[in-house]
């Protein structure tokens, strides 16, 4: 039976939805949950198996490690081949985009930037905002991930998507001054930013002679 690396993130309900599906099918699976800013686990390292599987992880894998897979070593991105990178949501909301989706791909030593497995797209509200784009995005990845497992388990080969990803990965900088208002900025795109990064404490902000301003 297949030995499987899961990465993934700390304290979520559907991540830990996700590691139950795998321990369900597979008696060898380690797993490590982080957070931003945790350090890769060293013991991992010396890892090796059949499938590395990303899901939603705040790591970026060695690429020494992504060999050790002899399977495949493969990634869920909460996003889709035109919103790589950080903060996908964000961008895609940004640019009034009408469908949204979810990616399963290779993972690289450059993120985001892998194979393409497989892609499954959904309309974005009109009215939608962060908070509904998250909830539905993860309720697609889920599924993906679902899809995709049962695959690995008929020990079938993975799909071949014709998709590639379209940009290079969106960076935190990137996200950072997608969160800055200046005075000079039209009604039209303060509206366009407020509604792109709007979340519980996730504000857009101003910054006046040298002091942040928070926009409620």
């Amino acid at each position: 039976m297949s030995t499987v690396l899961f990465l993934s993130k700390k304290n979520d309900p559907r991540c830990e939805l996700a590691l139950a599906l795998l321990r369900e099918h597979f008696p060898g699976v380690t797993a490590a949950m982080g957070e931003w800013g945790t350090p890769f686990p060293a013991h991992l390292l010396d890892w090796s198996g059949e499938f590395i599987i990303s899901y939603l992880s705040r790591w970026v894998v060695p690429a020494p490690l992504l060999a050790r897979a002899a399977g495949a070593a493969i990634n869920f991105h909460p996003g889709p081949p035109e919103y790589p990178g950080f903060g996908c949501y964000n961008f895609a909301l940004y640019e009034n985009a009408a469908a949204y989706g979810v990616t399963c791909h290779h993972m690289q030593q450059r993120v985001d930037s892998g194979a393409i497995v497989a892609v499954r797209r959904f309309p974005i509200q009109p009215c939608g905002d962060v908070a509904s784009l998250l909830e539905k995005t993860h309720d697609a990845l889920l599924a993906l991930f679902s899809e995709i497992i049962s695959t690995i388990v008929r020990n079938d080969p993975l799909p071949v998507s014709s998709e590639t990803w379209t940009r290079p990965p969106f960076r935190k900088t990137q996200l950072e001054e997608l969160h800055r208002i200046t005075p000079g900025m039209t009604r039209e795109e303060i509206a366009r930013r407020t509604r792109a990064v709007t979340m519980g404490k996730w504000r857009p902000f101003i910054e006046l002679h040298g002091h942040r301003f928070i926009h409620d």
